[in-house]
């Protein structure tokens, strides 16, 4: 609400400059005609009594020259009319303001009879008065003089085409100033409002990790503290078997605390840009049916499958023998973890290859994601649950860990998802050059 009322006073005072402007502009232009008309009174007024002085007092010619109009069109060509009134301009501080005039005779109730004297394109623009300032002064000699009655009436009319362009020219700066300052003060709200989302938003993701780290790191700790209880009892002790079956079971809820450490600090290797990638000529087929060997165990276990119909004819790329693999570990891991209940998983996986580049393409019959999550979805530590509803572990780096791979190979990756119907993750790679 402030920030329109500033908005709004910054109009107000806008608007109110130009009417002061345009107020001030006008009485400089009446300023400038009321110079000129006064200099053609005083004209008018000494050119009858200097003719009245000069003629002999005959009868035939006196009567003559009374009956000759007296007029400054007479006495005036247009040039020297319009070098007056730019002398009056420039002394109103109107120097380069253009202006159109005209001397012109009216009848006793003020109507413009004729135009004696008009510059080029005054009949352009006297009619519009509605963008144009307008002032007539009346040409008549002083009271009293010898010119007051026989003199026939005229009057000087000067335009100034387009004054509120003229205005607004004049105040450009100070309305661009102002803008500015307005886009300022729009740039600097908005600034402050995106930083508070954005803060309530790593606020929200910093919970769900440390809630998810929790959940993580309890499971394997109450497994290792169960086996040790159950290696104390004196049945255990005695029984060799039983023993290596506990310590089997340390050591790999051991190995999986420290893959999940080692996920924790590759992330922040790869928030430092520490990560230095080992590129090697690899076969990407051969790497892919490595790794969805090593999930066939899982698939059994859920009376799933996974149909490999890799078509690439060129599939040589500079990989990392390291990430590459784990790239490709991180999209099938996701289609396991994110199957249907209830549903055996089912996953695609095809390539195909041009001159440029490999495509790889792994389709999943899975939940599928909403049009807000695949907008997310290789954001760091963003999952589509929240807070401790852990039906499905880890910590939401995987996918944040492909794309910056993806990224540093060279390549790109997008995904399209519906809900119910599963996901589909592309990938281009650039091929190995000879």
């Amino acid at each position: 609400m402030s920030l329109i009322g500033i908005i709004l006073i910054q109009i107000s005072w806008i608007k109110n400059m130009i009417v002061v402007e345009e107020k001030q502009f006008s009485e400089k232009v009446i300023s400038a005609t009321r110079i000129v008309g006064a200099e053609l009174s005083e004209y008018k007024g000494n050119m009858l009594s200097q003719n009245n002085s000069t003629f002999p007092w005959k009868q035939d010619q006196f009567t003559l020259d009374m009956l000759r109009p007296t007029t400054v069109a007479s006495r005036f060509t247009a040039a020297q009319i319009n070098d007056k009134i730019r002398k009056a301009f420039i002394a109103s501080d109107l120097a380069k303001i253009r202006f159109e005039f005209s001397l012109a005779s009216t009848n006793p109730f003020g109507e413009v009879t004729y135009f004696e004297k008009q510059s080029s394109n005054f009949g352009k623009f006297f009619e519009d008065s509605a963008i144009n300032v307008s002032c007539i002064y009346p040409i008549e000699p002083m009271s009293g003089s010898i010119a007051e009655n026989p003199s026939p009436r005229e009057i000087l009319w000067v335009i100034v085409p387009n004054s509120s362009g003229v205005v607004l020219k004049e105040l450009r700066w100070r309305i661009v100033i102002a803008g500015l300052f307005t886009l300022i003060i729009f740039a600097a709200f908005y600034l402050t409002v995106n930083t508070m989302l954005r803060q309530k938003k790593l606020s929200e993701i910093k919970n769900d990790f440390i809630n998810n780290m929790t959940h993580e790191f309890k499971t394997p700790l109450a497994t290792i503290s169960l086996a040790v209880d159950a290696m104390k009892n004196d049945k255990v002790i005695g029984d060799k078997e039983k023993m290596n079956y506990f310590s089997s079971i340390i050591k790999e809820e051991n190995q999986r605390m420290n893959r999940q450490v080692e996920t924790i600090l590759k992330a922040a290797l790869l928030d430092k840009q520490e990560v230095n990638l080992m590129l090697k000529p690899t076969h990407v087929h051969d790497v892919i049916k490595d790794i969805a060997d090593n999930f066939t165990l899982q698939l059994n276990d859920k009376n799933g499958k996974v149909e490999m119909d890799l078509e690439a004819t060129n599939d040589l790329i500079d990989a990392d023998e390291v990430h590459f693999p784990n790239l490709i570990n991180n999209l099938i891991d996701n289609s396991v973890k994110y199957a249907k209940e209830d549903v055996p998983p089912e996953i695609k996986i095809s390539t195909a290859a041009n001159g440029k580049n490999m495509t790889i393409r792994l389709e999943d019959n899975g939940i599928g994601m909403a049009k807000e999550t695949v907008k997310r979805i290789f954001e760091k530590f963003y999952r589509a649950h929240t807070g401790n509803v852990h039906n499905v572990k880890g910590f939401g780096l995987g996918l944040s860990y492909v794309k910056t791979m993806v990224d540093a190979h060279g390549g790109n990756i997008k995904v399209d998802s519906m809900p119910g119907k599963g996901s589909t993750f592309t990938l281009e790679l650039p091929l190995r050059k000879n």
